[in-house]
């Protein structure tokens, strides 16, 4: 009985290298599986990020477009502060057409 027990004893307590080996791999495949499965989720993020981005930046555009802005205060902004005629348009529009507060943003 002994002599049995030892040799149970020994079998157990030596590693199995073919269950080893195989939880190993198993544990990289699917690890690889995760990693790509995050990845692909990342990717997702970003890409609605981009679309959200895209989508605001346009509807802001369109906003500012249907902003009424007078040429004299254009002219103006451009004379006094020696600026493109693009600048002191876009920060007119920006600010609502409101002069007062486009000088001090610019002038800031």
């Amino acid at each position: 009985n002994t002599i049995k027990m030892a040799t149970q004893n020994q079998a157990q307590s030596q590693p199995k290298t073919h269950d080893t080996e195989s939880a190993a791999s198993l544990e990289r495949v699917t690890d690889y599986a995760e990693e790509k499965e995050i990845k692909g989720d990342i990717g997702k993020a970003f890409s609605n990020i981009d679309v959200q981005r895209e989508a605001k930046a346009k509807k802001f555009q369109e906003e500012q477009a249907k902003v009424k802005i007078r040429k004299e205060d254009v002219e103006f902004i451009m004379k006094e502060l020696e600026i493109p005629k693009s600048v002191a348009e876009k920060s007119l529009q920006s600010h609502g057409g409101d002069i007062i507060k486009t000088l001090c943003t610019l002038t800031a």
